[in-house]
């Protein structure tokens, strides 16, 4: 892959103003799990993965790649009250695993979504119960976050095409619930796929809600695959993120079309030139 082929494990991707990972769940698809860890942290980026039981943590961390973000809970719900006590309890237990991959950036759903991308946790039918069983959650979330010095990205998924059913949809809600929590250690993962797809005017929600963003993920749109496939002007993405002052983490998780390793440097040379 060019220049990645010369860079160490530990020489990760740096832009002049943020970092790349790749998701070790939608490439290299055909090899075991941890080879494909191995194989992105090769190639020069951050690892991230969904959710992972103690024996895949252990195992990623005893490759000493650096992990970019995971699963923070999978479990229970955080938009209903009866499943907020295993909601919390699924995130407590991900707290010793952010520690064992000396990770500090943690994705966070409101609840499991299922294999087929459906969103298969309870949500309270009362909006005004969903919303404060939510907003309660985060504040015991922000707390743990700043015992351990961990820093929670709430997403926002697209309804119409992958994950019908799901709670939290719209980037304004999201950042709703960010700003009434009011912590600097739970903010907004802004994934461009998903916001493309459930409400378009992906420059200008960057542009209004830049101040509570924490990540950014990446796929083009049609087929969520890498940048430069689809509708998507990447281009004016970068240039953005740039004008807005965006520091974090870019996220590949995007399915390559036109094999993994040209996908990957497809997502370097957009997001690193």
């Amino acid at each position: 892959m060019g220049d990645c082929k010369r860079r160490s494990c530990s020489e990760q991707i740096v832009s002049p103003m943020f970092r790349l990972s790749v998701c070790a769940e939608t490439v290299f698809g055909s090899l075991p799990f941890l080879e494909r860890v191995r194989r992105i942290s090769q190639a020069g980026f951050l690892v991230e993965f969904w959710r992972r039981e103690q024996d895949d943590i252990n195992a990623v961390a005893n490759l000493g790649v650096e992990v970019g973000t995971f699963s923070g809970s999978d479990d229970g719900s955080m938009v209903h009250p009866d499943g907020t006590e295993k909601f919390l309890d699924d995130v407590r237990l991900r707290v010793a695993f952010a520690k064992r991959l000396q990770c500090q950036q943690i994705n966070l759903l409101t609840g499991s979504v299922g294999a087929n991308g459906h969103g298969n946790h309870k949500i309270a039918e009362n909006p005004i119960t969903r919303w404060i069983t939510a907003y309660k959650t985060l504040l015991q979330i922000a707390d743990l976050a700043e015992k351990h010095d961990l820093f929670y990205n709430l997403e926002v998924l697209n309804t119409k095409t992958d994950h019908p059913g799901y709670s939290l949809f719209r980037v304004e809600d999201g950042v709703r619930l960010v700003r009434e929590v009011g912590s600097p250690r739970v903010r907004l993962l802004f994934d461009i796929y998903h916001v493309q797809i459930e409400e378009g005017n992906v420059i200008s929600l960057l542009r209004e809600y830049a101040k509570e963003i924490g990540y950014v993920h990446v796929a083009d749109v049609p087929g969520r695959h890498e940048p430069g496939t689809g509708e998507i002007n990447y281009p004016q993405i970068v240039k953005t993120l740039h004008e807005i002052g965006y520091t974090g983490v870019v996220g590949l998780e995007a399915f390559p079309l036109n094999g993994d390793e040209q996908a990957m440097e497809r997502f370097r040379e957009v997001f690193y030139e």
